[in-house]
């Protein structure tokens, strides 16, 4: 099998382009030669903006920090879940939030949202928060060439949990299924798999170590919010998003 490689570059069959830097390092590591072939994609698919695949490509020129290669035929391949599922969290400390970032885009979030929260232990703002950003980036792309997703989950800039409630659009009208999900130890709390909407996209908030406050669930069900568990057991801050991403993803 070729190695795969995200470029968030312009693709098309019979360019020849220089691979981004952290691509080009990875085939310098992996040792690769002139007349290798690989696989490249860059999440956009043919270019249409709607289809998804990738293109097999050939090594053209190994220089000592770059890597030119000509781009090969294009192939149309779905890996994406069948529905758009979102993740919103308090963020756990420490290297538990890349080991989150890296496993959801494994299993195909199409988007993370990092939360500070009221009993958030990891804060981070301006330039610390930029640097994180890049960072789970880098680990969402390294993710998604290993698995074979040809799309990158958006990672969502921090937002305190108030601000994100409040960008969101008017919640839809009641329904007896939702496509807002809040994960609670509320005893009224149903289980997952009964009171996520069976189409469409869902969001899925999760709080930190923890958990979310009091305030900040009722704040949460105000905007739409529905109160849902995922079983007796209390899931760790990072578990807990994806196992009802491993839920809803094998349901859809």
């Amino acid at each position: 099998m070729s190695a795969r490689f995200f470029a968030d570059i312009p693709l098309s069959t019979g360019l020849t382009v220089t691979l981004p830097e952290q691509a080009a390092r990875h085939v310098q590591v992996l040792r690769l030669q002139p007349g290798k072939s690989i696989v490249l994609f860059n999440g956009l698919g043919n270019g249409d903006g709607v289809s998804e695949g990738e293109f097999t490509a050939t090594i053209t020129r190994m220089g000592r920090s770059d890597v030119e290669v000509t781009v090969g035929a294009y192939q149309a391949t779905a890996r994406e879940l069948p529905r758009a599922i979102h993740l919103a969290m308090g963020m756990p400390a420490n290297e538990r939030m890349d080991w989150l970032v890296e496993k959801a885009s494994e299993l195909g979030a199409a988007s993370i949202q990092p939360l500070v929260c009221e009993r958030s232990v990891l804060r981070l703002k301006g330039e610390r928060a930029d640097k994180k950003l890049t960072h789970w980036r880098a680990v969402a792309g390294a993710a998604s060439e290993q698995c074979g997703r040809n799309r990158l989950p958006v990672i969502h800039e921090v937002l305190s949990l108030t601000d994100w409630l409040a960008s969101l659009p008017a919640p839809a009208a009641s329904a007896p299924l939702a496509n807002r999900l809040l994960l609670s130890l509320q005893a009224s709390a149903l289980p997952l798999v009964q009171r996520a909407a069976p189409s469409g996209p869902l969001i899925f908030l999760s709080g930190p170590e923890g958990g979310l406050s009091p305030s900040e669930e009722a704040t949460a069900m105000a905007a739409g919010f529905v109160a849902v568990t995922l079983g007796p057991r209390v899931l760790r801050a990072e578990t807990a998003p994806l196992a009802c991403l491993a839920l809803l993803g094998g349901a859809a």
